[in-house]
Formats: structure tokens, C-alpha cells, sequence
């Protein structure tokens, strides 16, 4: 697969099918739009194209108050390439682009420089400034320019409709076990390992203590999950959120790795949450926390087999 940053260097990926979206998180439904746009690229002989924006159109649009991501663009576009896409189009979003009324935008991007041959959505695809044109406007100018238009429908898990907007809920709730059920696979963040207090190390459960996370963060309390070391997945307690038997007031996101030994300072690691052991707890003294974080452990490993 391969990252075009802009409309530069599209040699190769022209006459394709294209799907456009912000594709945050790459979940299930974004899985099955994907799954049509690969198999009509596959019938035809023609590049698989996913054009995406970054950063989200929102952060222009409405500055400070987009949620936080399901994923980076980094790690969407490694989703992506599992499921056989040829080519992500990483468009830098600008005034310029979110200017363009609904005809321009296709008229220019989707005809003048894709020259798309057929084009992948779902229902509720909008477009151009203001997004005023929607799937029916897509519609009208596909038939116009004789370019396929195949719409996907919407999928729900059970009676949960997939969209990345519950997902984010889901995971601030803390119901990260609910939130993979939507994404299909386990939600992660990566992090840069910096310096903490180093009080877990002086107790038997030394941690990571991670920053910069870019993505949504669940709410507080302790998780069994994973966490990758080098080319190595490791069990991993997770804490988010405060130390209170240390009176340590102060968000964070704390990783024991079990069975791992070694200097991870500066280090970034990505830490896949598996499901929600418990609250964060005072506990009445330190022998206490030790024996919980014991019995905490003993899950994570069972849960991360």
C-alpha cells in the first residue's frame, strides 16, 4: 500500500474506485465499505483509493472543541493497510479545500485529479463547504459523469449501530470491551515513556508512565491489556487516572508490563486495552495495594493470552 500525502503523486492511482471519509478508527463499518471498495477494484483491474483528511475538518472548522481521535493518521493509515487498499491519499485539510462547494469538490478532486472511475459510501456521506451536499447530490453528479456510485449500509453488532462516535463513548464510559466489538480489534494508544515517581518500582510493580497520547483516553480506573516492547507484546496493567493511596492527585496513564525487564524511558510504545478490572481505590496502606495489584495482574495475564 502506498501513502500519498496531497494530489502529487498519484501516478498509478488514477481510474480507481475512491472511498472518502475520515475513516477514525477504521472500524467495522468502515471495514465493510472497504471490503466492497476492494472487490470492485479487484472486478475492474483498477486501483483501491481511500482518501482521507488531515487533520479532521473540524479542527478548522470549530478549533478546541473536536473530540479527541479514535486513531492517529498514522495508525489509520496502518489499519488501513490491512485490508488491502492500494493506495490512502492523505489529504492536508486547508480553507481551501473546505471552500469548495460540492460540484468543485467533484469536479476538481473526484474528475480533475483522481479521475475516479467508481465511487464507495455509505448513507450519511456529506460533502463541500458547509457540507451541503450529501448522497444524493454524489448521486446525481456520479450519473452525470457516468462513474459508478455503489452505497454501503450502515452495519450494527447486535443491536449497536457502528459508528466512531458511539465507539469514542464507549471508551470514555470505560467499556473498552464493547468499544472492540464495534472496531473489531482492540483499542490502543501509543504514548513517549517518560520519568513518573517511580513509586511502582520501589513496590514490585514498576510502570510506564506515558504522555503525549494523541487519541481519546478511557476514563478513570485499572485495565488488563497489552502493551508492545520492541517487536514484543507483553500482559499489561493499566492505570488511568490518579494515585490516591500516595495522595497523588494528578491524571495519568501508568503501565505495568508483566515480565518485562528493561529501560523504556523515551521509548514510544502502543498499549491495546483488553477490558476494565476496576475503580481507581485508596487503599489503607501500601501492603494492601501491593496484594490487589497481585490479584489485578493474575486477570491481566488471563485476559491476555
Amino acid at each position: 500500500m502506498q501513502v500519498v500525502r496531497g494530489l502529487d503523486q498519484l501516478d498509478g492511482f488514477r481510474h480507481g474506485f475512491v472511498s472518502i471519509g475520515n475513516f477514525d478508527g477504521v472500524h467495522r463499518g468502515h471495514q465493510s465499505m472497504i471490503a466492497v471498495l476492494t472487490r470492485s477494484s479487484r472486478e475492474q483491474n483498477a486501483p483501491a483509493v481511500i482518501f482521507t483528511f488531515d487533520p479532521h475538518p473540524i479542527a478548522l472548522l470549530r478549533p478546541g472543541q473536536s473530540p479527541p481521535p479514535l486513531s492517529t493518521t498514522e495508525r489509520k493509515i496502518e489499519l488501513l493497510s490491512n485490508f488491502g487498499v492500494d493506495a490512502v491519499v492523505v489529504y492536508p485539510t486547508d480553507q481551501a479545500l473546505l471552500g469548495l462547494s460540492p460540484q468543485e469538490f467533484f469536479d476538481r478532486i473526484l474528475l480533475g485529479r483522481l479521475e475516479a472511475r467508481g465511487l464507495v459510501e455509505g448513507p450519511n456521506f456529506f460533502f463541500g463547504k458547509g457540507r451541503s451536499g450529501n448522497i444524493e447530490t454524489l448521486g446525481e453528479f456520479c450519473a452525470a459523469a457516468r462513474m459508478s456510485l455503489q452505497i454501503v449500509p450502515p452495519v450494527s453488532v447486535g443491536d449497536q449501530l457502528v459508528s466512531s462516535t458511539e465507539i469514542r463513548r464507549m471508551i470514555c464510559d470505560g467499556r473498552v470491551r464493547d468499544a472492540a466489538s464495534l472496531l473489531g480489534y482492540p483499542y490502543g494508544i501509543s504514548g513517549t515513556v517518560v520519568r513518573g515517581a517511580e513509586r511502582g518500582r520501589t513496590i514490585g510493580f514498576p510502570t510506564a508512565n506515558l504522555e503525549g497520547v494523541r487519541t481519546v483516553l478511557p476514563r478513570d480506573g485499572v485495565y488488563a491489556g497489552r502493551a508492545l516492547a520492541g517487536a514484543k507484546w507483553y500482559p499489561a496493567g493499566i492505570n488511568v487516572g490518579p494515585a490516591p493511596t500516595f495522595a497523588d492527585q494528578e491524571r495519568k496513564l501508568e503501565v505495568h508490563l508483566a515480565d518485562f525487564s528493561g529501560d523504556l524511558y523515551g521509548a514510544r510504545i502502543a498499549v491495546e486495552f483488553l477490558d476494565r478490572l476496576r475503580d481507581t481505590t485508596r487503599f489503607a496502606s501500601v501492603d494492601d495495594l501491593k496484594a490487589q495489584l497481585t490479584r489485578d495482574l493474575d486477570q491481566v495475564r488471563a485476559l491476555a493470552r
